[in-house]
């Protein structure tokens, strides 16, 4: 992973995607008559809960948290260090998470919408601070950690079940999240164009720099090769 795919407008197209994922969360937040009908489909949802929906979603509630995902993350990324003695991939599988995944945090920032109203909900089953809904952390982190794994495998013979096997992780977080009533559709919807323009960005950067740098580190090379970077 020490050259990322890299599309030819790096910056201009999660420029684009900013633009348009700040525009519509700004437009959710300040038209009732949207925000509305998001809270109606969380309605919904909430009352057709199941015992074992309940238990798959608030496992993933808990395994894609900051604490969790950072665990995750930390544990992943030791692996690829420790046991396949691959520290370029290593760095490069906890950036690119970490890249889309704080991607959200700052649109959070920007687009201060509060989480679907509990008492509205008929079964709410997690209790969130009432602010930072859009767009969804969680969904951020599934995202994001499935296209670094992906990047990964990609050119292996596990390239497909690894894209497969993401997509339906991110997926299954984003329904989680609606499903627990912390956050409404448009949020996580909001979530994988935000990874993707974080991560798309970062790999631009990542293959100007990334090698350059990681080169002067020695102590990497304790745990494997790390390529200089072609002139």
């Amino acid at each position: 992973m020490g050259v990322l795919p890299q599309i030819r407008h790096w910056i201009l197209l999660p420029a684009v995607l900013a633009v348009a994922v700040l525009a519509l969360g700004l437009t959710m937040k300040s038209v009732r008559a949207l925000t509305a009908a998001d809270l109606a489909i969380d309605q919904a949802v909430s009352r057709d809960h199941s015992t074992v929906l309940n238990g798959l979603a608030l496992a993933l509630n808990s395994l894609f948290s900051p604490v969790g995902g950072i665990i995750m993350l930390v544990l992943v990324c030791l692996f690829l260090l420790v046991e396949r003695r691959s520290p370029v991939n290593a760095i490069a599988v906890g950036a690119i998470t970490s890249a889309g995944w704080l991607s959200s945090e700052v649109f959070k920032v920007l687009v201060p919408r509060h989480r679907p109203d509990p008492g509205a909900l008929l079964d709410p089953l997690v209790s969130e601070p009432a602010s930072n809904s859009f767009p969804s952390g969680h969904t951020s982190l599934a995202v994001s950690l499935a296209i670094a794994l992906f990047l990964l495998a990609r050119g292996t013979r596990w390239e497909r079940p690894t894209l497969a096997c993401g997509a339906v992780m991110a997926v299954a977080v984003a329904a989680s999240r609606v499903y627990l009533g912390v956050h409404y559709p448009t949020d996580v919807a909001a979530s994988f164009p935000v990874s993707i323009a974080g991560i798309t960005f970062f790999a631009g950067l990542w293959n100007r720099y990334a090698l350059r740098l990681l080169a002067r580190v020695n102590v990497l090379r304790r745990f494997g090769p790390v390529p200089y970077p072609a002139r």
